[in-house]
């Protein structure tokens, strides 16, 4: 069983513990454009913004809940549909995911499970090493996805490497440090004290690659309902 199929199991479980599938309540989930999902932010860097990914946003009765993925579109169904998608590609994992992170939200289980705008990014970036070196107090670290913020604030205060899967990012040189691809993975958690890693691992399913490293500490919105049911670390400073 995989990482989601195991969170899709305890949530399906809570979501029946409370009465949520008989209900007769649609759950819509779609696309955002670049600026509804990020704003204006100084940074133009953000994948978002480039096109690369867009946030597919559910909701569920009255709460909101996003997901990053590369594989997007509309979605109509009953919860008990969602919980019954194969899960097999990045467009039914990241319904499912944002639709969780809806439901999470709405039972007030989950917080922070819609993406912050305009300067709350960097501003959220800026934040992270003082929590990392609170709570972790590494000297290496590796981070996965590409977060340009996260990059410039992380380098400061660690060693620092960076995995992307994006070929436009492999390679190049940003923000000061080299952004490396899958080839490179193995070495460079072999390398690092902790993980920082992206929620949208859980999303397009290369999660499992890291959950059994060292200390991990997930980032940012996509995580935020399952980082509650499986009890994972996670850093959102600003989203709301």
């Amino acid at each position: 069983m995989t990482i989601l199929e195991t969170v899709r199991e305890r949530a399906v479980a809570m979501w029946e513990k409370n009465g949520l599938l008989d209900e007769n309540v649609t759950v819509a989930a779609g696309p955002l454009t670049a600026e509804q999902a990020i704003g204006t932010p100084d940074d133009t860097d953000f994948p978002v913004l480039k096109g690369k990914e867009k946030l597919m946003e559910a909701g569920f009765r009255n709460s909101r809940g996003q997901a990053f993925t590369d594989h997007y579109g509309p979605y109509s169904g009953r919860l008990s549909d969602v919980a019954a998608l194969p899960l097999k590609d990045n467009f039914e994992r990241a319904v499912f995911v944002a639709t969780l992170n809806a439901v999470m939200r709405n039972l007030g289980l989950a917080r922070q499970t819609v993406h912050c705008r305009d300067q709350d990014p960097t501003t959220c970036a800026a934040g992270m090493p003082e929590f990392i070196k609170r709570n972790y107090g590494p000297r290496r670290i590796t981070l996965v996805g590409f977060q340009p913020a996260m990059i410039e604030a992380l380098n400061t205060a660690f060693e620092l490497r960076v995995l992307d899967l994006d070929p436009d990012n492999v390679g190049q040189v940003k923000r000061g440090v080299l952004i490396e691809g899958p080839d490179a993975a193995e070495d460079a958690l072999r390398w690092a004290d902790m993980l920082a890693v992206t929620g949208t691992t859980l999303a397009n399913a290369s999660i499992d690659e890291f959950l059994e490293r060292k200390p991990i500490l997930f980032y940012g919105t996509t995580i935020a309902g399952a980082a509650e049911i499986m009890g994972w670390p996670r850093y959102c400073l600003k989203a709301s």
